[in-house]
Protein backbone atom coordinates (compact mmCIF):
# COMPACT_ATOMS: atom_id res chain seq x y z
CA UNK A 1 0.00 0.00 0.00
CA UNK A 2 1.11 3.53 -0.91
CA UNK A 3 0.94 5.48 2.58
CA UNK A 4 1.46 9.08 0.76
CA UNK A 5 -2.19 9.68 2.41
CA UNK A 6 -0.87 9.32 6.05
CA UNK A 7 1.18 12.43 5.64
CA UNK A 8 -0.85 14.53 7.28
CA UNK A 9 -1.20 12.96 10.42
CA UNK A 10 2.62 13.14 10.90
CA UNK A 11 2.37 17.00 10.68
CA UNK A 12 1.18 16.97 13.56
CA UNK A 13 2.84 16.11 17.01
CA UNK A 14 -0.26 14.78 18.65
CA UNK A 15 -1.13 12.95 21.04
CA UNK A 16 -3.83 11.14 18.69
CA UNK A 17 -7.44 9.81 19.35
CA UNK A 18 -7.42 7.07 16.69
CA UNK A 19 -11.13 5.73 16.10
CA UNK A 20 -12.04 3.10 13.59
CA UNK A 21 -16.05 2.88 13.11
CA UNK A 22 -18.14 0.34 12.01
CA UNK A 23 -21.00 2.48 9.56
CA UNK A 24 -22.54 -1.00 7.76
CA UNK A 25 -25.63 -1.10 9.86
CA UNK A 26 -27.00 2.68 9.95
CA UNK A 27 -29.39 4.15 7.88
CA UNK A 28 -30.32 7.41 7.31
CA UNK A 29 -33.81 7.05 9.21
CA UNK A 30 -31.53 5.75 11.89
CA UNK A 31 -29.22 8.91 13.11
CA UNK A 32 -29.50 7.72 17.01
CA UNK A 33 -27.67 4.74 15.90
CA UNK A 34 -25.04 7.08 14.99
CA UNK A 35 -25.51 9.54 17.84
CA UNK A 36 -24.53 6.89 20.54
CA UNK A 37 -22.00 5.19 18.70
CA UNK A 38 -20.21 8.95 18.48
CA UNK A 39 -20.95 9.52 22.17
CA UNK A 40 -19.69 5.93 23.24
CA UNK A 41 -16.59 6.71 21.20
CA UNK A 42 -15.93 9.95 22.61
CA UNK A 43 -16.84 8.87 26.09
CA UNK A 44 -13.86 5.81 25.49
CA UNK A 45 -11.38 8.50 24.15
CA UNK A 46 -12.08 10.89 27.41
CA UNK A 47 -11.48 7.83 29.97
CA UNK A 48 -7.97 7.09 28.18
CA UNK A 49 -7.16 10.93 29.19
CA UNK A 50 -7.92 12.55 25.60
CA UNK A 51 -8.97 16.63 25.55
CA UNK A 52 -12.33 17.62 25.74
CA UNK A 53 -11.90 19.13 22.43
CA UNK A 54 -10.53 16.34 20.57
CA UNK A 55 -13.40 14.09 22.41
CA UNK A 56 -16.04 16.76 21.04
CA UNK A 57 -14.26 17.08 17.54
CA UNK A 58 -14.42 13.11 17.34
CA UNK A 59 -18.08 13.11 18.73
CA UNK A 60 -18.92 15.65 15.99
CA UNK A 61 -17.43 13.86 13.02
CA UNK A 62 -19.31 10.40 13.83
CA UNK A 63 -22.55 11.98 14.26
CA UNK A 64 -22.29 13.87 10.82
CA UNK A 65 -21.11 10.97 8.70
CA UNK A 66 -23.27 10.13 5.55
CA UNK A 67 -25.08 6.88 5.30
CA UNK A 68 -23.82 4.21 3.21
CA UNK A 69 -25.42 1.27 2.08
CA UNK A 70 -22.10 -0.68 1.38
CA UNK A 71 -21.01 -2.83 4.45
CA UNK A 72 -17.84 -0.67 5.03
CA UNK A 73 -16.98 2.19 7.94
CA UNK A 74 -14.50 5.06 8.29
CA UNK A 75 -11.62 5.95 10.40
CA UNK A 76 -10.73 9.07 11.99
CA UNK A 77 -7.63 10.66 13.23
CA UNK A 78 -7.72 13.78 15.93
CA UNK A 79 -5.85 15.53 17.56
CA UNK A 80 -5.59 19.65 19.38
CA UNK A 81 -9.38 19.15 18.62
CA UNK A 82 -9.45 18.75 15.11
CA UNK A 83 -10.07 15.73 12.72
CA UNK A 84 -6.86 15.39 10.62
CA UNK A 85 -7.56 12.73 8.35
CA UNK A 86 -10.76 10.30 8.01
CA UNK A 87 -10.67 7.90 5.19
CA UNK A 88 -13.30 5.24 4.23
CA UNK A 89 -12.82 1.92 4.78
CA UNK A 90 -12.90 -0.93 2.44
CA UNK A 91 -14.30 -3.29 5.24
CA UNK A 92 -16.00 -2.89 8.00
CA UNK A 93 -13.78 -2.81 10.91
CA UNK A 94 -16.76 -5.21 13.32
CA UNK A 95 -16.90 -2.90 16.27
CA UNK A 96 -16.28 0.08 17.40
CA UNK A 97 -12.91 0.98 18.57
CA UNK A 98 -11.37 4.43 19.92
CA UNK A 99 -7.75 5.03 21.09
CA UNK A 100 -5.68 7.44 22.98
CA UNK A 101 -2.27 6.77 22.44
CA UNK A 102 1.10 8.66 20.88
CA UNK A 103 1.16 7.58 17.15
CA UNK A 104 -1.99 7.45 15.65
CA UNK A 105 -3.04 3.80 15.28
CA UNK A 106 -2.82 3.03 11.42
CA UNK A 107 -1.64 -0.46 11.15
CA UNK A 108 -5.22 -1.50 10.65
CA UNK A 109 -5.62 0.28 7.75
CA UNK A 110 -3.62 -1.64 5.99
CA UNK A 111 -6.14 -4.73 5.58
CA UNK A 112 -9.66 -2.22 6.16
CA UNK A 113 -8.37 0.21 3.83
CA UNK A 114 -6.66 -3.00 1.42
CA UNK A 115 -5.12 -2.72 -1.68
CA UNK A 116 -6.99 -0.97 -4.46
CA UNK A 117 -5.64 -2.08 -8.20
CA UNK A 118 -6.62 -0.03 -10.93
CA UNK A 119 -7.90 -2.07 -14.03
CA UNK A 120 -8.36 -1.51 -17.12
CA UNK A 121 -10.34 -3.60 -19.36
CA UNK A 122 -10.09 -3.74 -23.01
CA UNK A 123 -12.93 -5.19 -24.76
CA UNK A 124 -10.94 -6.93 -28.52
CA UNK A 125 -12.55 -7.35 -31.61
CA UNK A 126 -10.46 -7.70 -34.63
CA UNK A 127 -11.77 -4.60 -35.60
CA UNK A 128 -10.14 -2.71 -32.43
CA UNK A 129 -10.73 -2.45 -28.86
CA UNK A 130 -12.69 -0.14 -25.97
CA UNK A 131 -10.90 0.49 -22.88
CA UNK A 132 -12.56 0.76 -19.57
CA UNK A 133 -11.04 2.01 -15.86
CA UNK A 134 -11.96 0.20 -13.22
CA UNK A 135 -11.44 0.65 -9.80
CA UNK A 136 -13.31 0.04 -6.53
CA UNK A 137 -15.43 3.36 -6.71
CA UNK A 138 -16.73 2.58 -10.54
CA UNK A 139 -15.43 2.56 -13.66
CA UNK A 140 -15.06 5.12 -16.47
CA UNK A 141 -13.79 5.13 -20.75
CA UNK A 142 -10.38 5.09 -20.99
CA UNK A 143 -10.58 5.48 -24.82
CA UNK A 144 -10.86 3.41 -27.64
CA UNK A 145 -8.62 2.32 -30.64
CA UNK A 146 -9.25 1.15 -34.16
CA UNK A 147 -7.51 -0.62 -36.87
CA UNK A 148 -7.87 -1.22 -40.23
CA UNK A 149 -11.41 -2.00 -41.16
CA UNK A 150 -11.12 -4.03 -44.21
CA UNK A 151 -10.21 -7.21 -45.28
CA UNK A 152 -11.35 -8.80 -42.26
CA UNK A 153 -13.14 -12.06 -43.22
CA UNK A 154 -11.56 -15.34 -44.99
CA UNK A 155 -13.06 -17.48 -47.06
CA UNK A 156 -13.13 -21.02 -47.43
CA UNK A 157 -12.42 -21.39 -51.25
CA UNK A 158 -8.75 -22.65 -52.61
CA UNK A 159 -8.05 -20.40 -55.16
CA UNK A 160 -5.27 -18.47 -55.70
CA UNK A 161 -7.09 -14.93 -55.49
CA UNK A 162 -8.57 -15.85 -52.16
CA UNK A 163 -5.76 -17.52 -50.86
CA UNK A 164 -3.98 -14.34 -51.52
CA UNK A 165 -7.14 -12.48 -50.03
CA UNK A 166 -7.18 -14.60 -47.02
CA UNK A 167 -3.31 -13.31 -46.49
CA UNK A 168 -4.34 -9.83 -46.58
CA UNK A 169 -7.03 -10.70 -43.69
CA UNK A 170 -4.31 -12.54 -41.45
CA UNK A 171 -2.36 -9.20 -41.70
CA UNK A 172 -5.33 -6.94 -41.19
CA UNK A 173 -5.30 -9.05 -37.86
CA UNK A 174 -1.80 -8.59 -36.83
CA UNK A 175 -2.03 -5.12 -37.83
CA UNK A 176 -5.05 -4.21 -35.81
CA UNK A 177 -3.54 -6.77 -32.71
CA UNK A 178 -0.35 -4.97 -32.78
CA UNK A 179 -2.04 -1.22 -32.74
CA UNK A 180 -4.44 -2.34 -30.08
CA UNK A 181 -1.51 -3.42 -27.70
CA UNK A 182 0.06 -0.04 -28.22
CA UNK A 183 -3.03 2.09 -27.13
CA UNK A 184 -2.94 -0.16 -24.21
CA UNK A 185 0.63 -0.22 -23.47
CA UNK A 186 -0.42 3.94 -23.34
CA UNK A 187 -3.45 3.82 -21.59
CA UNK A 188 -1.49 1.73 -18.87
CA UNK A 189 1.50 4.43 -18.57
CA UNK A 190 -1.16 7.42 -18.13
CA UNK A 191 -3.23 5.65 -15.99
CA UNK A 192 -0.92 3.61 -13.90
CA UNK A 193 -3.18 0.56 -13.83
CA UNK A 194 -2.06 -2.37 -11.44
CA UNK A 195 -3.87 -4.54 -13.93
CA UNK A 196 -5.43 -5.72 -17.61
CA UNK A 197 -8.57 -7.56 -18.53
CA UNK A 198 -8.24 -8.77 -21.35
CA UNK A 199 -11.91 -9.91 -23.26
CA UNK A 200 -12.84 -11.21 -26.53
CA UNK A 201 -11.95 -14.06 -28.39
CA UNK A 202 -9.28 -16.71 -27.23
CA UNK A 203 -7.26 -15.96 -30.79
CA UNK A 204 -7.52 -12.19 -30.45
CA UNK A 205 -6.94 -11.94 -26.67
CA UNK A 206 -3.18 -14.08 -27.53
CA UNK A 207 -2.56 -11.86 -30.40
CA UNK A 208 -3.01 -9.03 -28.19
CA UNK A 209 -1.42 -10.07 -25.24
CA UNK A 210 1.80 -11.73 -27.40
CA UNK A 211 2.44 -7.96 -28.57
CA UNK A 212 2.32 -6.13 -25.32
CA UNK A 213 5.70 -5.39 -23.80
CA UNK A 214 7.31 -7.65 -21.91
CA UNK A 215 7.38 -5.30 -18.37
CA UNK A 216 3.34 -5.53 -19.00
CA UNK A 217 3.28 -9.81 -19.03
CA UNK A 218 2.56 -9.78 -15.54
CA UNK A 219 -0.30 -7.46 -15.32
CA UNK A 220 -2.37 -9.25 -18.20
CA UNK A 221 -5.47 -11.59 -16.84
CA UNK A 222 -7.57 -12.83 -19.94
CA UNK A 223 -11.39 -13.37 -19.05
CA UNK A 224 -13.77 -15.99 -20.39
CA UNK A 225 -15.71 -13.95 -22.18
CA UNK A 226 -16.81 -13.44 -25.95
CA UNK A 227 -16.36 -9.73 -27.90
CA UNK A 228 -19.17 -7.51 -26.95
CA UNK A 229 -19.75 -8.77 -23.55
CA UNK A 230 -19.21 -6.52 -20.51
CA UNK A 231 -17.71 -7.90 -18.23
CA UNK A 232 -19.53 -8.49 -14.57
CA UNK A 233 -18.44 -6.22 -11.70
CA UNK A 234 -17.95 -9.93 -9.93
CA UNK A 235 -15.15 -10.99 -12.34
CA UNK A 236 -13.62 -7.54 -12.19
CA UNK A 237 -13.51 -8.05 -7.98
CA UNK A 238 -12.22 -11.33 -8.46
CA UNK A 239 -9.69 -10.46 -11.00
CA UNK A 240 -8.46 -7.83 -8.04
CA UNK A 241 -8.66 -10.33 -5.29
CA UNK A 242 -6.40 -12.67 -7.25
CA UNK A 243 -4.01 -9.76 -8.18
CA UNK A 244 -3.62 -8.28 -4.27
CA UNK A 245 -3.49 -11.91 -3.30
CA UNK A 246 -0.60 -12.73 -5.86
CA UNK A 247 1.31 -9.89 -5.48
CA UNK A 248 1.27 -10.60 -1.21
CA UNK A 249 2.47 -13.78 -1.76
CA UNK A 250 4.92 -12.45 -4.39
CA UNK A 251 6.44 -9.79 -1.57
CA UNK A 252 6.62 -12.34 0.56
CA UNK A 253 8.31 -15.18 -1.25
CA UNK A 254 10.61 -11.93 -1.59
CA UNK A 255 11.08 -11.55 1.49
CA UNK A 256 11.78 -14.62 2.60
CA UNK A 257 14.84 -15.36 -0.17
CA UNK A 258 16.36 -11.53 0.91
CA UNK A 259 16.57 -13.11 4.62
CA UNK A 260 19.16 -15.71 3.75
CA UNK A 261 22.35 -14.00 3.67
CA UNK A 262 23.94 -13.36 0.24
CA UNK A 263 28.12 -14.56 -0.90
CA UNK A 264 29.57 -11.49 1.51
CA UNK A 265 27.37 -12.64 4.07
CA UNK A 266 25.13 -9.47 3.83
CA UNK A 267 21.55 -10.06 3.80
CA UNK A 268 18.20 -7.87 2.24
CA UNK A 269 15.65 -8.42 4.94
CA UNK A 270 15.49 -7.88 8.68
CA UNK A 271 12.25 -8.93 10.91
CA UNK A 272 12.98 -8.95 14.39
CA UNK A 273 12.01 -5.59 16.43
CA UNK A 274 15.52 -4.31 17.17
CA UNK A 275 16.92 -5.02 13.52
CA UNK A 276 13.91 -3.37 12.07
CA UNK A 277 13.98 -0.41 14.47
CA UNK A 278 17.84 -0.26 13.84
CA UNK A 279 16.58 -0.16 10.03
CA UNK A 280 14.55 2.63 10.34
CA UNK A 281 16.62 5.02 11.88
CA UNK A 282 18.94 4.67 9.04
CA UNK A 283 16.22 5.19 6.30
CA UNK A 284 16.77 1.66 4.81
CA UNK A 285 13.91 -0.01 4.79
CA UNK A 286 12.34 0.07 1.39
CA UNK A 287 9.21 -2.06 2.42
CA UNK A 288 7.36 -2.89 5.46
CA UNK A 289 5.29 -6.23 5.80
CA UNK A 290 2.92 -6.61 8.82
CA UNK A 291 1.04 -9.82 9.85
CA UNK A 292 -1.07 -8.14 12.50
CA UNK A 293 -1.59 -11.05 14.91
CA UNK A 294 2.10 -11.50 15.13
CA UNK A 295 3.31 -10.78 19.04
CA UNK A 296 5.69 -8.35 17.81
CA UNK A 297 3.13 -5.94 16.28
CA UNK A 298 2.22 -4.84 19.50
CA UNK A 299 5.45 -4.84 21.37
CA UNK A 300 6.41 -1.80 22.83
CA UNK A 301 9.32 0.66 21.32
CA UNK A 302 9.87 4.24 22.56
CA UNK A 303 9.86 7.28 20.04
CA UNK A 304 10.73 11.18 20.09
CA UNK A 305 9.16 13.92 17.61
CA UNK A 306 10.89 12.48 14.44
CA UNK A 307 10.37 9.59 12.52
CA UNK A 308 13.70 8.08 13.17
CA UNK A 309 13.81 8.84 16.83
CA UNK A 310 12.79 5.20 17.65
CA UNK A 311 14.65 2.50 19.74
CA UNK A 312 13.87 -0.26 22.20
CA UNK A 313 15.07 0.54 24.77
CA UNK A 314 13.75 4.32 26.75
CA UNK A 315 17.37 5.19 27.36
CA UNK A 316 18.77 4.57 24.00
CA UNK A 317 16.42 7.61 22.89
CA UNK A 318 18.73 9.89 24.81
CA UNK A 319 21.47 9.41 22.08
CA UNK A 320 19.25 10.26 19.63
CA UNK A 321 18.45 14.05 21.01
CA UNK A 322 15.10 12.52 22.93
CA UNK A 323 15.78 12.53 26.44
CA UNK A 324 11.78 12.58 26.87
CA UNK A 325 10.33 9.99 24.44
CA UNK A 326 6.71 8.54 24.28
CA UNK A 327 6.25 4.55 24.17
CA UNK A 328 4.36 3.39 21.09
CA UNK A 329 3.39 -0.11 19.54
CA UNK A 330 6.08 -0.96 17.13
CA UNK A 331 3.71 -1.64 13.65
CA UNK A 332 2.55 2.12 14.64
CA UNK A 333 5.75 3.60 15.05
CA UNK A 334 7.59 1.29 11.87
CA UNK A 335 4.56 2.81 9.63
CA UNK A 336 5.10 6.24 10.72
CA UNK A 337 8.87 5.77 9.69
CA UNK A 338 7.90 4.35 6.48
CA UNK A 339 5.87 7.11 5.66
CA UNK A 340 8.84 9.49 6.26
CA UNK A 341 10.81 7.71 3.93
CA UNK A 342 8.29 6.87 1.49
CA UNK A 343 8.60 3.02 1.53
CA UNK A 344 5.03 1.40 0.97
CA UNK A 345 3.61 -1.20 3.23
CA UNK A 346 1.95 -4.08 3.20
CA UNK A 347 -0.27 -6.45 5.41
CA UNK A 348 0.90 -10.33 4.25
CA UNK A 349 -2.44 -11.53 5.87
CA UNK A 350 -3.77 -11.64 2.11
CA UNK A 351 -1.44 -14.22 0.73
CA UNK A 352 -2.78 -16.73 3.15
CA UNK A 353 -2.34 -18.71 6.62
CA UNK A 354 1.76 -18.12 7.65
CA UNK A 355 3.50 -17.25 10.33
CA UNK A 356 6.19 -15.40 8.00
CA UNK A 357 7.85 -12.60 8.97
CA UNK A 358 8.50 -14.03 12.44
CA UNK A 359 6.83 -12.01 15.04
CA UNK A 360 4.54 -10.35 12.51
CA UNK A 361 6.74 -7.23 11.22
CA UNK A 362 9.39 -7.35 8.38
CA UNK A 363 11.44 -5.67 6.05
CA UNK A 364 12.95 -5.74 2.78
CA UNK A 365 16.30 -3.10 2.92
CA UNK A 366 16.82 -1.02 0.77
CA UNK A 367 20.57 -1.78 0.41
CA UNK A 368 22.71 -4.72 2.35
Amino acid sequence: MDLAFLHPLYEHAGPWASVYADTSRHTEGTPHERSLMARAAATELAGQGADEATCQAVRGALEELPHSPEPHGRALFATAGEVVLDPALAASPGSLSAQWSALPRTAPLLDLVGEDPLCVVAYIDRRGADFELRGARGSKDAGSVTGRQWPMHQTSTSDWSERHFQLKVENTWEHNAAEIADALAVCQEETRADLLILVGDDRERRAVRERLPQRLHDLVVEAPHGPGSKLLDQDVERARAEHVHRRAADELERFVAARAPDAEGHVGAVEDVPAMVEAAREHRISELLIRPAGPDAHREVWIGEAPDQLAVRRTDTKVLGQPNPWPARADDALLRSAVATGAPALSVMVAGPQDTPVGGLGALLRWA
